[in-house]
């Protein structure tokens, strides 16, 4: 007598259970769109906290790539395309298009290093390093907000939250096997425990000392590669 209410309990489970994955699925593709609105708003931001008619003829034209080159370059000046590709995950054609553009409008300036006449340096100009500033209290700002929202939740969630995208981060939306769960072939599932727990281990070490802002800093690096095509 048992058995048919187990399997009807479990069939509504499994109903509920849809119906908040496709929830979620909707939610995400909102948040997605949220991020990229955000780009228009922090845009607005920078033209409300500037009064320079220069700095704001830039930004009426920028693209948010172009002011995260701008804020790697104000960080590490004097600094190659390589290194900015490597410590901001910006592809190398990105920078490289970029740098010319800023060169041109004397947002940076180029210098070599002596008897090295190969390795190009790039350096914020005055212009360039008061975009820098303005770029940086922005996201001073963004922290600011960022810490206020996170404060509504328990240690117990945020620390859900963060399991959650830790798990977002390593899984593959393109494999899955017959109950749903993300897979691969195989011949290489050993090797995949053992990496994963290695890239953990590393990916872990690398947030952990970072900031709100140079957090909010690697999404929109993502988004700026996945999702933000550059044209010349």
């Amino acid at each position: 007598m048992t058995q048919p209410l187990d399997t009807n309990r479990s069939t509504i489970e499994a109903t509920h259970k849809a119906q908040l994955v496709q929830e979620l699925m909707e939610t995400t593709a909102k948040l997605q769109a949220k991020f990229q609105a955000e780009d228009d708003e922090e845009k607005q931001w920078l033209v409300a906290n500037s009064s320079n008619p220069e700095v704001l003829s830039f930004l009426q034209e920028s693209t948010v790539i172009m002011l995260h080159v701008i804020d790697a370059i104000g960080r590490l000046e004097p600094v190659n395309g390589i290194t900015i590709s490597k410590q901001f995950g910006i592809p190398k054609g990105s920078v490289s298009k970029i740098t010319r553009r800023l060169v041109e409008k004397e947002i940076i300036r180029t210098e070599y290093l002596p008897g090295n006449k190969k390795e190009v340096l790039f350096c914020t100009t005055p212009l360039g390093k008061e975009i820098f500033d303005l770029h940086q209290a922005l996201h001073r700002q963004i922290d600011r907000g960022v810490h206020r929202f996170l404060q509504r939740y328990s240690e117990d969630e945020l620390k859900f939250i963060t399991q959650c995208l830790q798990d977002t981060i390593e899984a593959s939306w393109f494999q899955a096997d017959s109950e749903g769960e993300l897979s691969l072939p195989d011949t290489l599932q050993g090797q995949r425990t053992s990496q994963d727990a290695e890239d953990r281990d590393e990916i872990m070490k690398m947030l952990k000392p970072l900031s709100g802002p140079e957090l909010r800093k690697a999404k929109a690096i993502l988004k700026d590669v996945f999702f933000t095509s550059f044209d010349e």
